[in-house]
């Protein structure tokens, strides 16, 4: 998986600042000044933002590519009891390199 700094500056450039920035509920500024590292305060959760926008993987369980958000919800959910079918991703996810990373 692309680290998140690669990702923000892979969608900036596919698109641009601002739409970026609407996207990840955020100030153009704020994007402007994390990408000429130049951000003053901790940007643990704008990395967040990043990944669970705009970083994907391939489920190794399923086979299907999905987000880093989708993954996190996933392998942190309570453990499902009424189908065998969830059960089985939920103990997947529980042995995945990923595990919502």
């Amino acid at each position: 998986m692309k680290d998140w700094l690669t990702l923000l500056t892979e969608a900036v450039a596919a698109t641009n600042i601002t739409a970026v920035a609407v996207k990840l509920d955020v100030s153009r500024t704020t994007i402007s000044l994390v990408l000429a590292n130049k951000y003053p305060a901790r940007t643990d959760k704008i990395e967040e933002r990043v990944l669970d926008t705009y970083a994907r993987h391939t489920c190794t369980h399923t086979g299907v590519e999905i987000t880093h958000a989708e993954c996190r919800r996933t392998s942190a959910s309570d453990v499902p009891t009424s189908s065998p079918q969830a059960m089985r991703q939920w103990r997947a996810c529980k042995g995945c390199e990923y595990q919502g990373r």
